[in-house]
Parts: structure tokens; sequence; C-alpha cells
């Protein structure tokens, strides 16, 4: 909380300039491209992220495919999470967030920019419809990202268990899966400090359909939470 006050200080004069254009394009996300809003999104999270004294080292996006239709499943830290990426991808991607989320001022205008899905994991058919929509949306070029954990993990840098039932979207879309490992973003909103901070992310290389096509759900949730987790380890 005290790095998003700091934020708002640093940008007392930005603020507004941003606040009502970031509405704006949520509203009317139709009458913009992604790329539009995509580079929104990135303009404002570098002023913030400059405003909060977070810096993002980043590495392998070599490893982000060149054509559209894939999927990054990252570790999941914190609320700061999806701006790391947004910060380090150049490539436009939308998300796929728990409900509680989309109502958080601030956080739901980003997330409508980004024409995210919200899911009820506790209502199956409903999970099943954004499964489904993501599938179709991957399959027509458009780019997710989908928290395999479900949560916030409560041990900073460590990896909670990938549900094998996340991918099930990418194995339906036949698409390239995008590890991605992030390493102290939990340190940006869900600490109390304020000291500069360095977030890293890294893209690792992408596995093809070819690659984990013969694989079950669960093998493959295990594989990528593995990758993820030796990055971590030697990169703490």
């Amino acid at each position: 909380m005290k790095r998003i006050i700091l934020m708002m200080l640093r940008n007392i004069f930005f603020l507004p300039y941003a606040w009502i254009k970031l509405c704006r394009y949520a509203k009317h996300a139709d009458d913009y491209t992604d790329e539009e809003r995509y580079e929104l999104l990135q303009y404002i999270d570098g002023k913030a992220n400059k405003g909060g004294r977070i810096n993002i080292e980043v590495h392998g996006v070599e490893n982000i495919p060149k054509e559209n239709g894939f999927m990054f499943f990252p570790n999941h830290q914190g609320l700061y999470d999806v701006l790391a990426i947004i910060q380090a991808s150049p490539i436009p991607f939308s998300v796929v967030m728990k409900k509680e989320l989309q109502n958080i001022p601030g956080l739901k205008q980003v997330f409508k920019c980004m024409k995210a899905l919200a899911i009820d994991r506790e209502d199956i058919k409903q999970s099943m419809k954004v499964i489904h929509q993501v599938t179709e949306e991957v399959k027509n070029g458009h780019n997710y990202l989908i928290f395999a954990e479900g949560t916030r993990t409560k041990n900073p840098n460590a990896v909670g268990e990938f549900k094998g039932g996340s991918f099930k979207s990418a194995i339906k879309a036949k698409c390239p899966i995008v590890p991605v490992v992030l390493i102290d973003a939990y340190k940006a909103f869900d600490t109390h400090s304020i000291k500069p901070l360095t977030v890293q992310v890294h893209f690792l290389e992408p596995m093809t359909y070819e690659m984990y096509g013969q694989m079950k759900s669960n093998e493959i949730a295990s594989l990528v939470k593995r990758r993820i987790e030796k990055v971590i380890a030697e990169n703490e």
C-alpha cells in the first residue's frame, strides 16, 4: 500500500490525465485495437513504476513466440504480477482473473482495457465457459495469461501447486505454452517497503503442442512448475 501511495504522489500531475484516458479506453475498449490499448497500459505502467521506484529486469524476450495465439503461465506472487508482465512483454495479451478482482478500482480499468475474463472457480459451468472462450480467442490469434496456481503464494518466491485444469485451454487450442518466472514481484504491493526494487521477469522457452500434446494436463502443470522453480533457485 505504501508503494501505491508513493506512485500516486510522484505522479500527482500525471494521474488525472492517466485516469481519464484509462477509463475512456476501458469503457470503449472495442473502439481501440489491442495494440492501442496495450500501448496505453504500458505507458501508464511505466510512469507508475518510475514513481514507485520499481525497475523491471527482463530476460528471454526472444522466447516470446513471433506469431500471436500463445499463452503465458507465470507463477503468482501478488497484485503487481500482471503489471510487471505488461511492462516486460512487448506483445499484447489478455488475462483470466479471479472474479474477486474485477471490481478493485484501478485494476478494474486495467482488466477492462485488456478485455480480461473473470472466472468463478466455485461455478464449474461458468469456469468451463471461460475455458472454451479462451480456447477460441487463442485459436483466433489472441494471447492469454493464466495463473495456474489459482491464488497468490503466501511463501515469497516459492511456487504453489500448478493446477492441471488451468492448461485445458492451451491443450484445446494446441498453442505454444510460455512459462513465465516472476521474482520479487510480491515486494511491490504486498510488503510495506518503498525501497528501490528490482522485479525479475523471465520468459522461458515455449513448449509447442508437439512437445506436450501427448501429456496429461497434470503432467504439463508439473513440468511448467519445475521449470519455473529452477529459474527462481538460480536467480534469487
